[in-house]
């Protein structure tokens, strides 16, 4: 059984769709793990603040599968394939970690942005302080501990999560 940590982030519509992304995921994954959600300016272009959390889950599906239904689950939240890399997002889903797996394909884990990205290392932390990052070798606790903050402007906020989600 593989341990999984997934980024998830919006600004469309964020709070029906990240909950309906999560409802989503348990029903494929079980039990989540969950982060608080926070509240973040978009990075690469102008735009609505996004909701970001992380979540964790265990599977014993591959890689492969795991990023398909990933995709699919952005898919039935109104994700149009081939939008530009910075631009508004209905869902976005994103594979951090699978165990302490070091890859390429068929995606590249663990993912860059948990080190450059507060709205990923910021959730990543609170979901796994202890847990090493297995390229830079530090607790993910660590990472955020050193993180320049001051570069991205990133809060908690209060979130609803939905009735059918077990917490």
């Amino acid at each position: 059984m593989a341990t999984i940590y997934i980024s998830l982030g919006t600004n469309i519509e964020p709070h029906k769709h990240l909950g309906a992304g999560l409802v989503e995921l348990q029903q494929y994954f079980g039990k989540l793990a969950l982060s608080r959600v926070f509240e973040s300016e978009p990075v690469g272009f102008n735009g609505t603040n996004f909701l970001n959390m992380v979540a964790a889950a265990q599977t014993e599906l591959p890689i492969a599968e795991v990023v398909a239904i990933f995709k699919q689950i952005e898919q039935d939240n109104g994700r149009i394939r081939g939008e530009k890399k910075f631009s508004p997002r209905s869902l976005d889903i994103d594979l951090l970690l699978y165990d302490d797996v070091i890859c390429e394909l068929p995606v590249s884990l663990p993912r860059g942005e948990i080190l450059y990205n507060a709205f990923v290392l910021w959730p990543m932390a609170e979901v796994a302080p202890e847990l090493t990052h297995p390229i830079a070798g530090k607790t993910y606790a660590q990472l955020w501990h050193e993180y320049d903050k001051p570069s991205q402007q990133l809060w908690p906020v209060e979130f609803t999560f939905p009735e059918q989600l077990t917490l």
